[in-house]
């Protein structure tokens, strides 16, 4: 067993970046509107993307380069789109799970959480990253996704005899307003396609760290971290169909302040005893997401800088210090566009999605991808499926919102 666990590192560092806004406000809002009726969207997203996220890893350690490299071998320009658009959204992104775990780590402590709060935990995060890199990130998310998984899974036992009349009858939303929360739900589970990027580059560095890491033990890996994301995704989706699912409750379309509802629901339901069970595994639904988006990244924005401008540039730490810098500012001085800004990266991820799981596919079937290491055919065929799937969805969200 502690060989197993010494192999786990950046599949759960995925699950890390995955489990967090998706999961503890998405999941929990779909199963509080649509009870179990949902599952099929949250199974249907996890399959389809499945063989995009699995690419990043496999060309890693096929190859001994990042996606990074792989995009700049097709064309500079591709390199030069993902250096914009990551630049565009990355400081909303930052601040959005941040805020997000700071009301949560204020509802924990009995304060008031406000933009200050949120400016604590950024800084604090920053710290923890900035002295213990990526080797203290490698141990500690194996022991957060460790605690989260086995309070959620507690709670979602115990929440299951709250309402033993729910069934699964599986429903399609009525009208547009459902259809835009469908389309946001499944768009942001269990994650942005480009997290397949910062995967590929945890990967390398877990194989710095431990040179005997095969791609046979790397796969395993992110099976493992995927197989989490998705069973905490169905977890949230339980919780929030068994205690909210008909409680004629407004939620908040605040991230922050949504979590504070979902805390204080659980434990009217479930009485005030779970309160530190149902807050710690919010709290570390929510520290792991805004701890690995932090590393991640700083961390291909330095490595793209050194793509393009053809000289390697160590400057992770400066990007970090840049990226908590830029989400300080944004609660002090631009909080009220926070919702705004989200919509902005929330359609960028959507509309980019085909584009990172096309470049992704053309990576691992070509030339430069040793041939043993390509992927089956029946997953090639999959991922075909997928990307015709995606360009759908992105039409589909277009129509619906515009």
């Amino acid at each position: 067993m502690t060989t197993v666990f010494k192999k786990l590192g950046p599949g759960l560092l995925f699950a890390g970046a995955a489990i967090g806004v998706s999961h503890l406000v998405q999941s929990t809002r779909a199963g509080a509107d649509f009870g179990l009726g949902l599952i099929w969207a949250l199974i249907l997203v996890n399959l389809v993307k499945y063989p995009f996220f699995q690419f990043g890893p496999r060309y890693a350690l096929a190859t001994g380069e990042s996606l990074l490299e792989g995009y700049r071998r097709m064309s500079k320009g591709v390199l030069v789109i993902y250096y914009i658009l990551n630049l565009g959204t990355m400081f909303t992104i930052q601040a959005a799970v941040t805020a997000v775990t700071a009301g949560i780590a204020a509802r924990l402590l009995g304060i008031d959480s406000t933009a200050w709060t949120s400016v604590v935990v950024a800084l604090l995060c920053f710290a923890v990253l900035w002295r213990g890199k990526y080797s203290w990130l490698d141990k500690s998310m194996k022991i957060i996704v460790l605690a989260l998984s086995i309070s959620t899974l507690i709670a979602v036992v115990f929440a299951f005899g709250t309402k033993p009349d729910l069934t699964l009858t599986q429903v399609l939303p009525i009208t547009s307003s459902e259809w835009i929360f469908l389309i946001a739900f499944m768009g942001w589970m269990p994650g942005p396609l480009d997290i397949s990027i910062w995967h590929s580059l945890w990967t390398l560095e877990k194989k710095k760290m431990n040179p005997k890491t095969t791609l046979k033990s790397s796969l395993f890996d992110f099976n493992i971290g995927y197989g989490v994301t998705l069973v905490l995704g169905l977890c949230f989706v339980v919780l929030g169909a068994t205690v909210m699912f008909g409680s004629d409750v407004s939620f908040s379309a605040s991230g922050a302040t949504f979590a504070g509802q979902l805390i204080g629901l659980y434990t009217s339901v479930m009485g005030s005893g779970w309160f530190v069970i149902i807050a710690i595994a919010a709290l570390t639904t929510m520290i792991s997401t805004t701890l690995t988006t932090l590393d991640a990244s700083p961390r291909v924005m330095a490595h793209t800088t050194t793509l393009l401008n053809g000289k390697y540039a160590n400057n992770q730490l400066t990007w970090m210090l840049i990226l908590t810098v830029g989400t300080c500012l944004i609660f002090l001085f631009f909080a009220a566009e926070m919702g705004l800004l989200v919509q902005i990266a929330t359609v960028l991820s959507f509309l980019t999605a085909p584009f990172y799981a096309a470049a992704n596919l053309a990576l691992v079937t070509g030339k430069h991808m040793p041939v043993k290491h390509r992927p089956k055919k029946w997953l090639r065929v999959a991922s075909l499926l997928g990307i015709l799937f995606l360009i759908g969805f992105s039409i589909t969200y277009l129509t619906v919102l515009f």
